[in-house]
């Protein structure tokens, strides 16, 4: 089963933003008590060793069970007859709400994720419509004329309880697919919608071959090939953060609840939205562009939250190498049909790539420089061919053969060149008999 998700703008009138604002409060409402009432479960059942609660806290019976997920929305059924604003929402949009609920909870157990935090006002972005017809979108001939005198072509898609709202089709969903869900999300910039499509077919997983490429990522260069291309680094947020600075600088000074700063957090918003969308733009080009020259790319297995927690990480988060290493480059070797690796990242600046020979040098080294087999090249790229090198290892390629032959010091296992040592030793000892 193949599921793609194509995301458009769309143009919702006066009446249909204020009917999806006062959803997203609704909904935003009912997650919150949703949380209250499985914490306020769970601290019935325990107490600090050492001391009391500060604030009261419910005193639930003994026997009275967990609110899971399907008590829950039995509860909220029934919490329907007497709040008339739940009547407003759409049903299948209230329980996707308790859904979210149960997943954060379950990120918590399963992932480790903190405890799932209440949500102010403004904080819920996003409802959900679980099911949704595959005939919604519709096209209508306007009679606006063009310069060449065609008529232009504008779409509607049919939201439940919302109506026909304008949507920009800036591509068109591919043939054979069927719409599933529909999510609606309210951005700075606007609104839009996200269309999850469904395909029954399987698409198998791209098989080695072509040209290998190791890339290595880091903050002087963005990424180093094993090529020898180096893209430098591009500062997306520092570019803006002085801009930024200064509304923040003003929002402090403006009153809570005013038009001013909710007028001024918008535009704080749509900043934080350029950044990222330039950001993700150079990611979606630069993956295409190492696609177009590779039919295998090899990347190291790195945990990029321990980099952004260090004395860089503002500008580990500002490159955004998680997000390309991870999503951006893996979904588009997908779509490419480009085979993507991910390798031991332990010492592939410490290795010769040439011959494999093990080369200490500390973070302030930026060249690489070989005792044994003379090799002298930029570490970042030098680091970048021995990721390629464990890659084509790892899929069962074989590595090419180099120059200089296979007698150095790290060309071998360390049992055989124990062994090649002790044999070159002995032949060099003198005879004692002529």
């Amino acid at each position: 089963m193949l599921t793609l998700t194509y995301r458009y703008r769309i143009y919702p009138d006066l009446q249909q933003e204020l009917q999806m604002t006062d959803w997203l409060e609704s909904c935003r409402r009912v997650y919150n008590y949703a949380l209250r009432e499985r914490k306020d479960w769970i601290a019935s059942r325990k107490c600090s060793v050492n001391a009391c609660s500060l604030q009261s806290e419910y005193i639930i019976p003994a026997d009275a069970p967990y609110p899971d997920y399907y008590r829950q929305k039995k509860a909220l059924s029934e919490a329907k007859k007497t709040n008339p604003g739940l009547k407003a929402v759409h049903s299948q949009v209230l329980q996707d709400v308790i859904g979210r609920v149960d997943s954060a909870f379950a990120s918590m157990k399963q992932r480790g994720h903190g405890f799932p935090r209440f949500k102010k006002f403004g904080q819920f972005r996003s409802f959900l419509f679980p099911q949704i017809d595959s005939d919604v979108i519709t096209e209508n001939q306007t009679a606006v004329a063009t310069t060449g005198g065609t008529p232009a072509t504008r779409c509607l898609i049919k939201l439940p309880k919302v109506g026909k709202v304008a949507i920009n089709m800036h591509r068109p969903i591919p043939s054979g697919f069927k719409l599933k869900t529909a999510r609606i999300v309210r951005k700075a910039s606007g609104w839009y919608v996200s269309l999850a499509v469904q395909m029954d077919v399987s698409v198998p997983d791209s098989i080695p071959q072509g040209h290998a490429m190791g890339v290595d990522v880091g903050l002087e260069y963005f990424l180093s090939t094993s090529d020898g291309e180096q893209v430098k680094r591009p500062r997306f947020f520092n570019q803006l953060q002085r801009k930024l600075e200064l509304l923040q600088r003003r929002l402090k000074s403006k009153q809570k609840g005013s038009s001013n700063r909710r007028k001024l957090n918008q535009k704080i918003g749509r900043l934080h939205e350029q950044i990222a969308n330039c950001r993700r733009d150079f990611h979606f080009q630069l993956a295409h562009r190492l696609c177009d020259n590779a039919g295998m790319i090899f990347v190291e297995d790195l945990d990029f939250r321990i980099m952004a927690k260090g004395m860089l990480g503002k500008h580990t988060l500002d490159a955004g190498l998680g997000q390309f290493v991870n999503q951006i480059l893996s979904w588009v070797c997908w779509k490419r049909d480009v085979y993507y690796g991910k390798v031991d990242p332990n010492g592939t600046s410490q290795e010769c790539p040439d011959c494999g020979a093990v080369v200490k040098k500390d973070l302030s080294v930026r060249v690489h420089h070989c005792p044994e087999c003379g090799s002298t090249k930029p570490r970042d790229i030098a680091s970048g061919q021995v990721i390629r090198n464990r890659g084509l290892s790892a899929v069962g390629l074989i590595v090419e053969e180099i120059a200089c032959g296979r007698d150095l010091s790290g060309a071998l296992p360390r049992q055989d060149r124990v062994k090649q040592e002790s044999l070159r030793s002995d032949l060099e000892k003198p005879a004692l008999y002529a």
